[in-house]
């Protein structure tokens, strides 16, 4: 079995036609020239040392050299053979907050949609890791169960909104119980990693013990803190006409402020944790990953077995050169006898 790795080479081949149409113009041309010159009756006696069948081969020759050239570059390639293949990873599971304080404006255009974007970032960066997303507010909703299909992934994460989570307001430490029950297994204790993205506000859902829980089991929490910690943000809503207020509670505006000290605390809980303050700068996930995931321990996950094919595009290009060789040795001229 041939398999062609870029196909789309083959639409070269169409060029052939047009390649034979220069030749046969080219010789048309050359007739009307010699006609010009001389009468019709004498042009034989001009072409006496012109062979004709020389000349249609050097055009065959060109026309297969050609051919041979568009060929080899698809890339053909046959003799399959079996090669299994050991991915190596962790499991990274997203676990990122879509309250309403989420919406603050801080960052622009808002909390939730700069922690969207590093994430973009951060998935472009993974080198073989399992991921996974959780999103939460009332409680922690799985978004995707970990996979290696970054595709699925990005379009999960495109998704997320604070509709993505039905009951309204903050429990982290729920999203950690979810994660730890729904999404990493409990047979091996090392190689899992949550990234936490949030303002770090909660009502009462005990993170902390959440984190010590996901400690006891190898889980190690990198908390990402956004959000204003000094003054805070007001929380933007819309209403049906689209016009901008702000979020009230017993008639006054609610700021949301970055609660960091849960957030370290959370992170100080599990083996290896980190926190890191970004408050309202700029995210950068993808450099976090390559700092504290990429150079850390890797677990073998399932192999793969593939058919790896021998590419034989030089015979093509050996035989394209070798006609290209013998159009340039042949002479239009006849043999003298």
């Amino acid at each position: 079995m041939i398999r062609l790795y870029h196909t789309e080479m083959l639409f070269l081949l169409w060029l052939l036609p047009l390649l034979l149409a220069g030749f046969i113009y080219a010789g048309y041309q050359r007739r009307q020239a010699l006609e010009r010159f001389a009468e019709v009756n004498l042009l034989p006696l001009l072409n006496t040392s012109v062979s004709i069948a020389r000349r249609r081969w050097k055009a065959g020759l060109l026309l297969a050299g050609f051919a041979f050239c568009a060929f080899s570059a698809t890339r053909p390639a046959w003799n399959p053979v079996p090669q299994e293949l050991q991915r190596h990873g962790r499991d990274v599971v997203f676990v990122l907050d879509v309250s309403r304080s989420m919406l603050a404006e801080d960052l622009r255009p808002n909390r939730l949609e700069r922690a969207k974007l590093a994430i973009r970032d951060c998935i472009e960066k993974l080198q073989g890791d399992r991921v996974g997303l959780i999103a939460f507010a009332g409680h922690g909703v799985v978004k995707c169960p970990l996979t290696l299909d970054y595709g699925f992934f990005r379009m999960m994460l495109e998704d997320i909104s604070p509709e993505s989570v039905p009951h309204g307001g903050t429990m982290i430490g729920d999203a950690i119980r979810t994660a730890i029950t729904e999404v990493f297994d409990d047979l091996e204790k090392k190689h899992k990693d949550i990234i936490l993205i949030t303002d770090g506000e909660d009502q009462g859902s005990f993170p902390k013990e959440a984190a010590a829980d996901a400690g006891s089991r190898g889980i190690r929490i990198i908390a990402i803190g956004i959000g204003d910690e000094a003054q805070g943000k007001r929380i933007p809503i819309m209403d049906e006409s689209g016009r901008k207020s702000f979020l009230m509670d017993k008639g006054e505006e609610v700021w949301s402020i970055l609660k960091a000290d849960t957030l370290r605390d959370m992170a100080n809980a599990t083996p290896g944790g980190r926190y890191l303050n970004v408050a309202t700068g700029t995210i950068y996930l993808d450099e976090v990953y390559q700092d504290l995931i990429a150079g850390a321990e890797k677990k073998e996950l399932e192999s793969t077995t593939i058919k790896r094919y021998e590419e034989k595009y030089q015979i093509f290009l050996a035989a394209a050169f070798g006609l290209l060789c013998i159009e340039v040795v042949i002479s239009e001229r006849k043999r003298k006898i």
